[in-house]
Parts: structure tokens; C-alpha cells; sequence
């Protein structure tokens, strides 16, 4: 069976009624091709400007291996002026990363350059959107985001390949106890069905974003992303109008992340073969149980 991708909904506009009733009601991805279109960043946000724009910043930067049992979650493997990593993704494959960067801390004038869609729903961040850039190659490990927050995701300057999972798979996406992202022993984009046999028939979206292109996430939902291109991103968040998620996003900021980086520095490894083997059992209850339904 494998995993079962489907293709996302593709619109080039749309109405904040159909917006709201096919997509954000029921918590639904769709890419909108034209919303970027209309923002300054659309023609001006090239390699070359945004080096302008932050260039001497330095940047923390991620690769892909596993992460350290001791470190806090987005503890950096290396550290880089923007605009030299800027020149090695646009030169050579690469698998380092960087995310939940906010140039506009450095380059406010950066803030002229895109629209938040509050023609589509309100609760925006508008001070707080994340850059993401990666190398040819790069890839955003599983997870969903800690903020429960909805997105609107939007690349620029070259392809990346995103696959979606609703949140009801979690047990079956091998979530790692008090983490919101999963195993990080396989490869799913390549799964070993024999290795992780709860993988086997979990439900999932397919797509790729091209320059312009917006992925509307409603919140909770599993990303996976890889770069095919030196790229990068941009996310404006909202807030959904759910107590329920509301309390969900507190309670993941603070006492999940406090107690798992309190878990980390005192236990380690102990900890973290714990989270491993809890993870690896509830896939397999998930599983024996027909979960989801």
C-alpha cells in the first residue's frame, strides 16, 4: 500500500467566502498561485536583495543529522554572515538550512514588501513572519509547528517538494513524546514499511511550490520540505479563533518545551532512547488499532 499521496487543491484566486468554507472551516491546504503576485517582494526579492538587505548579519544554521540529546530543540550546528551563505546556495548543493529567521528585525524596510491576505482571515502576527532558506537538497525534517498557528507559506526563487499530513496521524507519524516532530530514523519521502510498518497506509498531500506560489497550512498540520533549488520562504502566521488550539499553543510553548529541555539537560540519552521507544510503541498500538478513523 505505501503512504497514499494525494495532489493538493491549486487555485489562482479566490474569494474570502470559498476560502473560508473549503479551506479554513475545515482545515484544508490549498496553494494559491496569485496572492504573491501582487506584493513588491514578488519582483524584487531576488538572491542579490535580500544580500543587500541583511548581508552582515550573522545566521545560525541547521543541517539534517540528528539532533544532540542534550540540546535544547533548534540548537544550531554552525553559524555563517547571511550573505556567504547566500553565495554557497546559489553555488553548490548544500543540506544547511536557515528557519525562523526574521530579517526584518535588521531590514524593516523589508516590511513594504509583502501583504499580509487579511482579505482571506485576520488574526496575523504582522510583526513576527519567519525566513526560511536551504541548499539544493536541504530538508525541513517532520514536524508540525509549536504554535499551532495557521500559515501561509510563500517561496521565492526556485522549487521545493512538500509533503502534508493531517494531524489525526500523529501517533501514526511516529511523534516523539512531549515534541512536535517525529522520528528521525526514516526517511519519509523513502519509507522502510518493513523497519516502520505504521507508516504503511497513512494519508497524505503531495505538492510543489514554485516562485510566487503561497501553501495556505491550516494549523496542526505535518510538513515535510525539501529544497530542489537554493531557495527560500516566508511565513506569515494567524491565529486560529479555537479556545481549544489557543490552549494547545500555550501549553506546547510552555510546559512542553520547558519539561522536555529540563528532560534533555538532566537524563540525555537515557531521555531520548525513552522518547524513541515511546514513540516507536504508540505507532505500533495506532496501528494494531486501525487509528485513525
Amino acid at each position: 500500500m505505501g503512504l497514499i499521496l494525494k495532489p493538493i487543491d491549486i487555485v489562482d484566486d479566490i474569494s474570502q467566502e470559498d476560502f473560508i468554507n473549503k479551506y479554513l472551516n475545515p482545515r484544508k491546504p490549498v496553494i494559491i498561485k496569485n496572492m504573491a503576485r501582487k506584493w513588491p517582494a514578488y519582483k524584487k526579492w531576488t538572491m542579490e536583495y535580500m544580500k543587500e538587505a541583511v548581508g552582515d548579519v550573522v545566521v545560525p544554521l541547521y543541517d539534517s543529522s540528528k539532533a544532540d540529546p542534550a540540546a535544547p530543540i533548534n540548537a544550531s550546528a554552525a553559524k555563517m554572515k547571511f550573505a556567504d551563505y547566500v553565495d554557497l546556495i546559489e553555488r553548490e548543493p548544500t543540506d544547511l538550512r536557515i528557519f525562523l529567521f526574521d530579517p526584518i528585525k535588521f531590514a524593516p524596510k523589508l516590511l513594504d514588501d509583502y501583504i499580509s491576505p487579511k482579505e482571506l482571515m485576520g488574526g496575523f502576527l504582522d510583526k513576527y513572519p519567519n525566513m526560511f532558506f536551504g541548499g539544493k537538497g536541504s530538508v525541513t525534517f517532520l514536524h508540525y509547528d509549536i504554535d499551532m498557528a495557521h500559515i501561509f507559506h510563500t517561496h521565492f526563487n526556485g522549487r521545493k517538494k512538500i509533503l502534508l499530513f493531517d494531524y489525526k496521524w500523529k501517533d501514526r507519524l511516529y511523534r516523539i513524546p512531549y515534541a512536535t516532530y517525529a522520528l528521525e530514523d526514516y526517511d519519509i519521502e523513502n519509507p522502510d514499511f518493513e523497519k516502520f510498518p505504521a507508516l504503511d497506509g497513512v494519508e497524505g498531500i503531495e505538492c510543489y511550490l514554485e516562485h510566487g506560489d503561497t501553501l495556505f497550512m491550516p494549523t496542526g498540520w505535518w510538513h515535510w520540505m525539501k529544497y530542489l533549488d537554493g531557495s527560500f520562504s516566508i511565513s506569515l502566521r494567524a491565529w486560529d479563533k479555537s479556545w481549544g488550539v489557543k490552549a494547545h499553543s500555550l501549553w506546547n510553548l510552555t510546559v512542553q518545551r520547558n519539561f522536555d529541555n529540563f528532560m534533555k539537560r538532566r537524563y540525555k540519552t537515557r531521555y531520548m532512547n525513552w522518547k524513541e521507544k515511546k514513540a516507536v510503541e504508540r505507532a505500533n498500538m495506532a496501528l494494531e488499532k486501525g487509528l485513525p478513523r
